[in-house]
């Protein structure tokens, strides 16, 4: 499973004009899940987000999780993180999950992040989204729960 998570001050993602997940401070995560992932993968992710410290502290260190910054998360689901062009221009998307496993795993990363008292906005599983932010530093992590990178 693999995860672009950036630091915002708001974001939103709307689906043919209606939105259908906002937040102010917080966290914008784009999902991507793998052939191979499971729920270790997910509950692994989220438990790495929910306590990812990229908020600044009263020093200006990055030392506070969205929790304790009182920050949100916007979980939404990107196929294309499995994106192949390692033997070409055109992405190859072999890698990633079918759409019913991948959208399982999904729905239970976002049940995890609201377990770990998160709020937890969405966008809609296989919809064509648009998605507005603005990140905060710029502040951009990216993880992989085969930590490949």
């Amino acid at each position: 499973m693999r995860a672009v998570v950036q630091r915002v001050s708001r974001a939103q993602v709307a689906v043919n004009g209606e939105i259908t997940g906002q937040i102010g401070l917080g966290l914008l995560v784009l999902l991507g899940v793998g052939r191979d992932d499971t729920e270790a993968d997910a509950t692994y992710l989220a438990e790495k987000i929910c306590g990812l410290r990229v908020f600044e502290d009263a020093q200006g260190k990055m030392n506070r999780s969205a929790r304790d910054a009182g920050g949100s998360v916007l979980a939404v689901s990107q196929f294309t993180l499995y994106g192949d062009v390692r033997r070409g221009k055109r992405p190859s998307f072999d890698a990633a999950a079918p759409p019913e496993k991948a959208r399982r795993l999904y729905e239970f990363f976002v049940e995890q992040i609201r377990a770990a008292d998160l709020r937890c906005e969405i966008g809609r599983f296989q919809e064509m989204m648009k998605v507005e932010l603005v990140n905060e530093g710029p502040v951009t992590i990216l993880l992989d729960s085969g930590k490949e990178f």
